[in-house]
């Protein structure tokens, strides 16, 4: 039997923030944040980050992994587009990841910002079709779950 050539996948994350929505809204919309949460990890760095936080506005996140990846010296690269913005509530951009400029996956990402008590529920529910090569649902998906976390430094 021959293997697909894409592999779709969906999954919901959900996370309890001690901020008002504001202030969670606030680490997707002033590009200083967001570069704190989405840029370079642990055994990478930013290459290129851009935010232009508005409907139809893109984003840009380049990163080279560092010798202890998988990919030394390989560029992972999002872009992004802006579909839907609502203040402090919702917010849903699509967008391509290329690994070494090979198209690896495209995706849909609704991040709701559900107020609870002085706090904040955020949850992502991400839409994606992988192709060949791609990390795979089970690595995009403990990959937001790390990137999630991030943003708690924040607050």
């Amino acid at each position: 039997m021959e293997q697909a050539s894409v592999i779709h996948n969906t999954f919901t994350l959900e996370r309890h923030y001690p901020a008002a929505p504001h202030r969670v809204f606030k680490a997707f919309s002033d590009p200083a944040q967001k570069r704190r949460w989405i840029g370079a990890g642990e055994h990478n760095e930013t290459e290129l980050f851009e935010l232009d936080f508005r409907v139809g506005g893109n984003e840009r996140v380049y990163t080279r992994f560092g010798p202890q990846s998988p990919f030394p010296g390989a560029i992972l690269a999002r872009e992004a587009s802006h579909f839907n913005i609502v203040p402090d509530r919702r917010v849903v951009i699509a967008s391509s990841m290329t690994l070494a400029g090979k198209c690896i996956s495209v995706s849909l990402e609704t991040f709701e910002l559900l107020p609870e008590g002085e706090g904040t529920n955020l949850v992502l529910t991400h839409q994606a079709a992988f192709f060949e090569g791609a990390d795979g649902p089970e690595m995009r998906k403990d990959g937001w779950e790390k990137l999630l976390t991030r943003i708690e430094t924040l607050f």
